[in-house]
């Protein structure tokens, strides 16, 4: 299984539009972040989750050839509002992409998106993806697939567990509950905005002392503002690192 952060910045994007500040004009290509978003890769095929705002850049950059299912983490802008981009990927594999997610966010995607869902023939449109509902473990290509269930503020919004890795963005809570199906985490990818508080993220304390408790061997911080400098790194714990696009690992 290889796993790719194809996107590690926060809702913005960086640069940020109008901003000078030293992040958003820093050479370190490992400042340059385009919005949260990963891609699993096992067995021939390729399982996106979120279709994030910038997921164009992201396939054309990483040479994605096909997207053979998408999982949905929540329905924020940020995370599904490059939902047409799987356009393109219809148009070349000619079928209809499954999709997973949880009963609160597929509303939400059917209601934004019901052309991509259901098709408008008269204006030119046909069905491009097909929702499926998750609420328990599932599996898809032969690989074992958790959802864990977060909370970003108020609102729910979910993680996903594949074997070793988990997949936690866009939370400030993880219930007790999710806590158990974290157990035997190797490896943690995990929300940490920025240095300052927030009411809807971890901020990097946060995330470093949630992975203090999950205790996997190594944590990457992703969903990261230009508050925060990747040479920032050298002063995290150790075992804790700053996700960055493009970084991947096989597991």
């Amino acid at each position: 299984m290889k796993i790719t952060i194809l996107g590690s910045g926060t809702s913005t994007g960086i640069p940020m539009v109008g901003c000078k500040c030293p992040v958003c004009t820093s050479s370190d290509p490992r400042d340059s972040r385009t919005r949260a978003s990963l891609l699993v890769e096992h067995g021939g095929r390729y399982i996106l989750v979120d279709t994030s705002t910038d997921l164009r850049i992201q396939a054309v950059r990483a040479g994605i050839p096909r997207i053979d299912a998408v999982l949905f983490t929540h329905a924020h802008a940020d995370h599904v509002h490059g939902i047409d981009e799987m356009r393109g990927f219809h148009f070349h594999q000619r079928e209809v992409i499954p999709c997973y997610a949880s009963r609160e966010t597929l509303t939400e995607l059917l209601g934004k998106f019901d052309y991509i869902f259901n098709g408008r023939y008269a204006h030119g449109y046909h069905k491009i993806m097909e929702p499926h509902e998750i609420a328990a473990p599932f599996e898809l290509f032969g690989l074992g697939i958790t959802p864990i269930p977060l909370l970003h503020g108020n609102m729910p919004a979910t993680g996903f567990r594949f074997g070793p890795l988990a997949y936690l963005t866009d939370c400030n809570r993880v219930p007790e509950g999710s806590m158990e199906l974290l157990k035997g985490t190797e490896i943690l990818i995990i929300d940490g905005l920025r240095h300052t508080p927030h009411p809807h993220h971890f901020n990097i304390r946060e995330a470093i002392d949630m992975a203090t408790e999950i205790s996997p061997r190594e944590t990457y911080i992703t969903h990261l503002t230009h508050e925060v400098s990747h040479s920032e790194e050298a002063d995290l714990p150790a075992g804790i690192h700053f996700a960055y696009d493009g970084l991947s690992f096989t597991i």
